[in-house]
């Protein structure tokens, strides 16, 4: 399956914008990840697309993944990508056990955070976030309530990577896709300001 079938996937069972725009935060990590340390981007891409391509028809854990991944096999996506995406949740018994499986679990809570931390921000830009203020946040229970920071702080132990190194290149791995997850921000042109 290459990125275009995964995103059509994605799309046929994912109508929120929300959830598509998370998938592709995720995938924009996950896919800077695969070029540092030189693996396959479009397999790595297309696992971060689906890891959570069934969160609207099994909204309830245990449900996701698990029933998912049985229609990621009628669609003949490859093992290794659906046991990854088994393996980014706990409860599964499924263990991180490839470079993959750890990329996608450090990736995923933390993606979904950094959205909620450019939403803060006054332009509602990923440019405006920065690893200071992501690490305040996170110390902050109210804010982003559903993330679990322990999620966070376990994938990047588990990638072997200190923690502000990771937020920095997630946080640039987003930048660089900030458009496609409506994190570009809300500054006025230069032409409407002048």
């Amino acid at each position: 399956m290459d990125r275009e079938q995964a995103w059509e996937l994605l799309c046929e069972f994912t109508k929120s914008d929300g959830l598509r725009r998370h998938a592709l935060a995720v995938e924009a990590c996950v896919t800077a990840y695969a070029r540092k340390f030189t693996e396959d981007e479009s397999k790595w891409s297309v696992t971060a697309l689906l890891h959570d391509f069934d969160w609207e028809i099994h909204p309830q854990l245990p449900d996701h993944p698990t029933k998912g991944e049985p229609i990621l096999a009628e669609r003949g996506v490859d093992a290794e990508i659906r046991r990854a995406i088994l393996s980014h949740a706990d409860f599964t018994g499924v263990p991180r056990e490839s470079r993959l499986e750890k990329t996608l679990f450090a990736c995923d809570e933390l993606a979904g955070f950094l959205t909620a931390c450019s939403y803060v921000k006054p332009n509602r830009s990923i440019h405006e976030v920065d690893v200071k203020s992501v690490r305040k946040k996170l110390k902050d229970k109210a804010f982003a309530r559903s993330v679990n920071r322990d999620d966070i702080l376990n994938g990047a132990a588990a990638l072997e990577v200190d923690l502000d190194q990771h937020i920095e290149f997630c946080i640039q791995a987003m930048r660089e896709r900030a458009a496609d997850l409506g994190l570009a921000g809300t500054q006025p042109s230069a032409s409407a300001a002048g």
